[in-house]
């Protein structure tokens, strides 16, 4: 599709097909156009948009691009979805695509003194970008994308905080810790009324490095993407590159790549849950989180013989058959674990000092999670089940009932 028909269109699919669910807006370089080309071959820097109907179930794909690489613009539909705030800024962090029409036109992950822009193939991100052991500079100011009459672009100046607001500085933690961000808040008493989040203090350029590796040799970053998905993520990568090689795996193969997966999603539960205890004061929970969380782990060990950075999903299968003990500790802890988890609401969850602190505090209505792109436990908990695993299942999710 041509950009200047882009958010009028993307408007009609909101509207009329119900296309309430914006999946992902991706940055894309398709190189520069070569008359020995095809007329349908897309050339340029662009962008893919994946939609969804959260009422019918219908998805679409949809492509835009634009073969100027000096001055690429694409007009925003931040003003549609919520989420393109961040995917439209994530875009223009690595390929300085310009949303017009964008309200807060910053990078998003890297710094904000960066030269170039990483993702385009004509970019070399260490030439011009050497070692910098300087702490990065914060601007208290925006650049809001305007489009005149007449076609032409206009940057005007925003300020993020009036002098008037309080803002408060929260972080960055140590990497050690969950979640390794910076936030500025403007706080009315305890109520926070703006927030600017600085998410790129553990950016590590996964997705650069993978241009240069090959297919196996990508496997092993997957892990490091976040590891309490390690197992998710790398099993994410494999189904990509067996379907596009053609390759089927087998039914047991399917099997144990579930029940892993599924191990490790209640292992980052616990760790979230004991987390989220100790940071409001209830050192106890944390325990018993970290406690249960070891016997999924000890399984991690026996079968792949790493706790949290597996390496166990292969192109076809899985490095090696499961431990013979590998059965029976999952038996017994099914039903250790379903018999504990009323403590859990017992000691915190049930609890009127946790319960006062977290009721009623960052409400989401249902549509606006959809527009935020909240999924997951963050989507049920407004009123909106949006679990992949039912909604488009893979390995042996469409075989075993679940709520």
């Amino acid at each position: 599709m041509v950009p200047a028909a882009l958010h009028d269109e993307m408007l009609r699919l909101r509207n009329e097909k119900q296309m309430d669910f914006l999946e992902s807006l991706t940055g894309m370089d398709w190189g520069v156009a070569d008359e020995k080309d095809a007329p349908e071959k897309l050339r340029g820097l662009g962008v893919v948009y994946h939609l969804e109907s959260t009422v019918t179930g219908e998805r679409i794909a949809l492509k835009t691009a634009v073969t100027d690489r000096e001055r690429p613009e694409i007009p925003s539909v931040s003003d549609i979805w919520k989420i393109a705030d961040f995917y439209e800024r994530e875009v223009f962090d690595y390929y300085g695509i310009v949303f017009v029409g964008h309200p807060d036109m910053r990078r998003l992950y890297l710094r904000n003194d960066w030269v170039g822009y990483p993702m385009r193939k004509d970019n070399d991100p260490e030439k011009d970008n050497p070692l910098c052991m300087a702490n990065e500079e914060t601007f208290d100011t925006t650049q809001e994308i305007e489009l005149n009459p007449d076609g032409t672009i206009k940057n005007r100046e925003m300020k993020l905080f009036g002098e008037e607001e309080y803002v408060v500085n929260i972080g960055p933690q140590h990497p050690a810790t969950h979640g390794v961000m910076r936030f500025r808040v403007s706080l009315e008493g305890e109520i926070i009324r703006k927030i600017d989040a600085n998410c790129g203090y553990i950016h590590r350029g996964i997705e650069k490095m993978n241009e240069s590796l090959t297919y196996p040799q990508t496997l092993a970053l997957t892990d490091r993407l976040d590891y309490l998905g390690a197992h998710q993520n790398r099993h994410a990568l494999c189904m990509c590159i067996e379907k596009a090689m053609g390759i089927e795996v087998s039914d047991r193969v399917k099997y144990i790549r579930t029940i892993m997966d599924e191990l490790q999603r209640i292992d980052s539960h616990l760790l979230f849950y004991s987390a989220l205890a100790m940071d409001l004061g209830a050192l106890t929970a944390f325990f018993y989180g970290f406690r249960d969380r070891e016997k999924i782990l000890d399984i991690f060990e026996e079968t792949c013989g790493g706790r949290l950075i597996m390496n166990y999903n292969t192109i076809g299968g899985v490095q090696a058959d499961l431990h013979p003990n590998f059965v029976k500790r999952v038996k017994e802890f099914i039903p250790y674990m379903r018999g504990i988890i009323h403590e859990y609401h017992d000691i915190f969850t049930g609890n009127i000092i946790a319960q006062s602190r977290m009721k009623g505090v960052g409400v989401l209505s249902r549509e606006d999670a959809i527009s935020f792109g909240c999924t997951g436990g963050t989507g049920r908990a407004s009123g909106w089940a949006c679990d992949v695993r039912k909604r488009i299942p893979y390995g042996v999710y469409d075989k075993v009932d679940f709520q």
